[in-house]
């Protein structure tokens, strides 16, 4: 009986033991596919926009990433249902028509990611990738700001040093940038570095208030991820095509919707459409700290990058605000230390808020329709029957 109960004990350590690694390098997959993913979407849309000769509509690259990406959830949800096209039809239409006022709650959001989309496009065409790079993690303070006034929730001290801490190294690179403007922006007849500034401080505050406001109101629903995808990118694909017909109509019905397409802005749609579910699929493995470390390591490697690709100039300005960034991304990741085992329910709760703020920020950074996971990732801290859809989902998958 002890012989067979050791047996049994041997056999546990070793599973647990496999399983710890199996998690590790899964863990270290989710670091490399964030960074990646993270760094390059940036990249590679400053340099398709500041290639010579003619340049693509940017709001036809909007729309086309959520063609593909409607596309992409129907036929996840039609290997779902075991490739019925009739079940899968009718499932559609009582998720998104039958039940038109909960389709209708994303409107509201689409509106903002759409808007969202076409400002980092602007953004970057006019911003050095580092520096957009840098200054787009403000969109941390914006959605803990938006948190703290919408939702009541609260940080911790070492989060609200870290928030100012990161506004700080963003004014320093701003600073830098403008005593620099020749060096960081070269060609200033298509490019105005005032207009990019703008464009990416209207995107961050868009993707807090968007990100808090998602929250607020899919908040304990249990609808499929990849529905919740299907519903946004309806709405991101009529509104983006009214933004194409405002700001590029006549250029676009003269000269066509695939004006200016290369293999290389392809690959930036691809990135922006595929991109986001990768990384939907693989942050469930990723802890707060493993996501700001990967968020800090993006700068690094677009600065790196950008010096070799662009000729982008580092001075000790851009360095030491990138670094405070850098080291307050970090710190706004770390989870809250237990103030003692009276307060234990409280400590788990604040975590619980620090983890949903951090995964808004995160899921945010490029890609930001694809914050509808969201919901269902933060439900694995707080709501196990959320959990257990979003497993499920992922699992038919």
């Amino acid at each position: 009986m002890a012989v067979g109960d050791l047996s049994k004990t041997g056999e546990e350590k070793t599973a647990t033991r496999g399983q710890s690694e199996v998690n590790r390098r899964l863990k270290y997959i989710s670091l490399a596919v964030l960074v990646v993913q993270n760094a390059s979407l940036i990249l590679s849309i400053r340099y398709v926009r500041t290639l010579p000769g003619d340049r693509f509509f940017t709001t036809s690259a909007v729309v086309m990433a959520e063609v593909l990406k409607v596309l992409t959830c129907l036929v996840i949800i039609l290997l779902q249902k075991r490739l019925n096209v009739k079940e899968t039809v009718y499932f559609l239409i009582d998720v998104i028509v039958v039940q038109y006022k909960d389709t209708l709650k994303l409107a509201v959001p689409s509106l903002i990611y759409t808007l969202q989309n076409n400002l980092q496009y602007v953004a970057i065409s006019n911003l050095p990738a580092a520096t957009f790079q840098v200054t787009y993690q403000l969109k941390i303070l914006t959605t803990a700001l938006f948190s703290v006034l919408m939702l009541r929730k609260s940080l911790s001290r070492v989060q609200w040093i870290s928030l100012l801490l990161l506004f700080a190294g963003v004014a320093i690179v701003q600073v830098q940038q403008e005593g620099n403007k020749e060096a960081s922006v070269k060609d200033t007849s298509t490019q105005n570095y005032t207009v990019g500034l703008v464009a990416v401080v209207i995107s961050c505050l868009s993707s807090g208030f968007a990100g808090v406001y998602f929250e607020k109101i899919l908040k304990g629903s249990s609808a499929s991820v990849w529905v919740r995808n299907v519903q946004l990118g309806i709405f991101g694909m009529v509104l983006g095509l009214l933004g194409l017909w405002w700001n590029d109509g006549a250029a676009v019905a003269e000269r066509g919707f695939l004006f200016g397409y290369t293999s290389m802005v392809w690959c930036v749609i691809f990135n922006q459409a595929f991109g986001g579910l990768l990384v939907a699929l693989v942050v469930k493995y990723a802890d707060n700290i493993l996501k700001g470390f990967a968020t800090s390591f993006s700068i690094i490697v677009s600065t790196v990058t950008s010096i070799y690709l662009f000729g982008f100039h580092v001075d000790v300005l851009f360095t030491a605000g990138a670094g405070l960034v850098i080291g307050a991304v970090y710190m706004y990741s770390l989870p809250k230390a237990p103030a003692g085992s009276a307060s234990a329910s409280s400590s788990s709760s604040s975590s619980s808020t620090s983890e949903k703020t951090d995964i808004d920020a995160e899921m945010e950074a490029f890609l930001p329709k694809y914050l509808i996971l969201l919901p269902l990732v933060r439900a694995g801290a707080g709501d196990s029957h959320q959990k257990c859809a979003a497993d499920k989902s992922a699992a038919s998958v």
